[in-house]
């Protein structure tokens, strides 16, 4: 059985199956493809003990998080950087010269686990800067450019805002958990609509944000995608929202994203509710949810805990009122934390943006402070990005003002802006403009010498790259493929991204390619017809898709084409001459006693004269008396016609063997 396939039923990454089966007495090695069918239903019976094994893992991963072990390195002379004092782990790469990749990894051998989008304060950005020989230094006040954190920013503002203006604003909900655990449809069901049959392969590809009233209260729901690519826009969502619900497959249980949803929610701190779906299935195994959700410290109320668990079926309609009730409740008795001032200063945040060919860039936000008014100024971490020309709400209706806690679409921005900036309406335009254009120069010119410089990096020449420029539809999908592709990990092979942008394909994307053999991945974003002539005309090979898992399996295939397969030797047989009947210039016919094994024709001989190896030549024919044969066993004589140059003695050892070819894969 292969081993894909073994993973595969028990519903398990092969990786980590591979990783985990020694434990379990199976030591199958960590390369294997195939294993033994006997095994495998040895594995298969103990299915249940590997998931909860793994899953006891992930809780001792997610518990080093707290354990962030201090590194003391020798005083060496270092170089002083400025940082804030809370920065992602992207901008931390990006402030210390080094990839993202590298990064993460050493925040993992400290303890942290953590995504290129999530924030790290300024001790743990400080000892991984330490790690790479650097030393920096809180950043300055003043004029220098500091990475805004968007909550703290939020509470600051309310802060400030008089009590008695404070009105309560619907709650926002987050709607998170594992692939296919029925999180769409949750909200399909909730909205009576049908958003699945819009999104590519039935997974959600964007965050989208909705509203729905419910005993006359309004409700803003967060949809934010399932797959494992999005890690970082899951933990956007839950930034901004008041309650999370996290939806748990009753087929399924708890899974790794599971996992992952779980360890977002607690660092948010906002209150959770764990829907129980797909309870009418018939493998629906309700206590067997709850218990795995014990083995996390999340003890069910009916066991005598706080967390809020209930049992739903979204295809069904079945408890979807309880759980709107639920909601309503739970957003009441925190009634106090979810306020805003409706007559203060529009602020929100982006969970969503994008290049449109008719409205330009575009972003979604969720207003959290303030209204928002058509022809109001905005900016972006101090920066003037445009005007609100026009306001879209959730179903695309045009609306003059939007009130906290609803999102809408923007049009009229200048530049796109990164999904969880934070948008403040203004007033002092012309400073903000001017200063945002030397900032926009400023990252061109960083981002050329970014690309030139990862163009003519070829480090370790036994290192082979797969070149790729990369055109999507929206940031958030942008940032997803590029993150997936920076985590495929190999030693022989690399995703060398040379350019990734929004919007369509262009001329320059074409010639950049074409100078550098690059392949062209287009994430719902085509070429123009003058591009793809251009592509044509300079053989440059566009890949378009629509599905993120389906782009990152075709790379993952396209970068093992470039492995080099591996040659293993299998010994059939020995043997011994015995007679030399006829010997030719590329030919010799001799006399061969088995000794062990078996030979057979069109395989290779290794020829010994006094144990040292002399030549390696090929059986072309084999007889035993006058009769041709395909194959002898041990213990027979026979005739041997081999290809070689070599003479040959009576006395001289053979080895007879086959090379095979393993096709590699990552």
């Amino acid at each position: 059985m292969n081993v894909t396939e073994l993973a595969r039923k028990l519903k398990v990454n092969t990786n980590e199956l591979l990783d985990i089966l020694p434990e379990f007495g199976f030591d199958i090695g960590k390369r294997a493809i195939k294993v033994d069918e006997k095994v495998a239903q040895k594995i298969i019976k103990l299915g249940n003990k590997i998931q909860d094994r793994l899953i006891a893992q992930q809780k001792e991963k997610m518990a080093s998080l707290e354990k962030l072990t201090a590194v003391v390195a020798e005083p060496t002379e270092q170089k002083e950087i400025e940082i804030p004092p809370v920065i992602t782990v992207r901008e931390l790469a990006q402030v210390i010269n080094r990839p993202v990749s590298e990064v993460i990894k050493q925040l993992m051998k400290n303890g942290v686990l953590a995504s290129l989008n999530e924030r790290i304060d300024f001790e743990t950005a400080a000892i991984m800067a330490d790690e790479f020989g650097l030393k920096v230094v809180p950043a300055e006040s003043g004029d220098t450019q500091q990475l805004q954190d968007v909550g703290l920013r939020i509470k600051e503002i309310l802060a400030q805002e008089k009590k008695s203006q404070l009105k309560i604003r619907p709650p926002v909900v987050v709607v998170m958990g594992h692939v296919d655990h029925g999180k769409t449809k949750l909200l399909d069901t909730i909205r009576k609509t049908n958003i699945i049959d819009t999104e590519s392969g039935g997974i959600t590809q964007h965050i989208g944000a909705y509203q729905v009233t419910k005993k006359g209260k309004i409700l803003t729901f967060i949809d934010t995608p399932g797959h494992e690519a999005f890690t970082a826009m899951r933990a956007r969502g839950a930034k901004v929202a008041d309650i999370a619900i996290l939806v748990v497959a009753a087929n399924d249980s708890v899974k790794p994203q599971t996992l992952e949803a779980i360890k977002i929610i607690q660092q948010e701190q906002i209150p959770m509710i764990v829907a129980i779906n797909k309870i009418d299935l018939p493998e629906a195994d309700i206590e067997k949810v709850k218990k795995d959700l014990s083995s996390l410290n999340l003890i069910p109320e009916d066991w005598g805990g706080k967390t809020i668990c209930q049992p739903i079926s979204a295809k069904g309609n079945i408890g979807i009122d309880d759980l709107l009730d639920t909601i309503i409740l739970i957003a009441e008795m925190e009634k106090d934390k979810i306020v805003a001032n409706p007559q203060g200063a529009a602020i929100g945040t982006i969970i969503e943006a994008h290049i449109d060919k008719g409205e330009g860039p575009v972003a979604t936000v969720l207003v959290q402070n303030g209204t928002l008014k058509v022809g109001d100024n905005l900016c972006i971490n101090n920066n003037f990005f445009g005007k609100a020309r026009a306001l879209k709400d959730f179903m695309n209706r045009e609306v003059n003002e939007v009130s906290p806690a609803m999102p809408v679409k923007i049009i009229g921005l200048k530049y796109a802006p990164k999904v969880g900036d934070l948008v403040e309406v203004t007033c002092d335009i012309e400073r903000r403009h001017k200063k945002f254009k030397e900032h926009e120069l400023t990252k061109d010119s960083q981002q050329l010498s970014r690309v030139t410089k990862k163009a003519e990096e070829t480090g370790d020449e036994s290192v082979k790259r797969l070149n790729l420029i990369i055109k999507a539809d929206v940031l958030g999908s942008l940032e997803a493929i590029a993150e997936s592709l920076e985590k495929i990990d190999s030693r022989e092979v690399k995703a060398n991204i040379l350019s990734k942008g929004l919007g369509n394909i262009t001329d320059a994307d074409i010639d950049l390619a074409a100078s550098s053999n690059a392949i062209i991945l287009g994430f719902k974003a085509k070429a123009a017809p003058v591009a793809l002539d251009l592509a044509r005309e300079k053989k440059v090979e566009i890949k378009y898709y629509e599905i993120i898992y389906k782009l990152i399996e075709e790379i993952k295939g396209k970068m093992s084409a470039l492995l080099e397969p591996e040659i293993v030797r299998k010994v059939l047989g020995k043997g011994e001459v015995l007679a030399l009947f006829k010997s030719e210039s590329k030919k010799a016919i001799i006399g061969v006693k088995i000794l062990s094994g078996k030979i057979n024709k069109n395989i290779k001989v290794d020829i010994y004269h006094k144990k040292e190896l002399v030549d390696t030549a090929e059986i072309e024919e084999i007889k035993i008396g006058k009769e041709k044969v395909s194959e002898v066993a041990e213990g027979q004589d026979c005739g041997v016609s081999l290809l070689t140059k070599r003479e040959i003695s009576v006395g001289d050892s053979l080895e007879f063997y086959l090379e095979e070819k393993i096709i590699k894969k990552l």
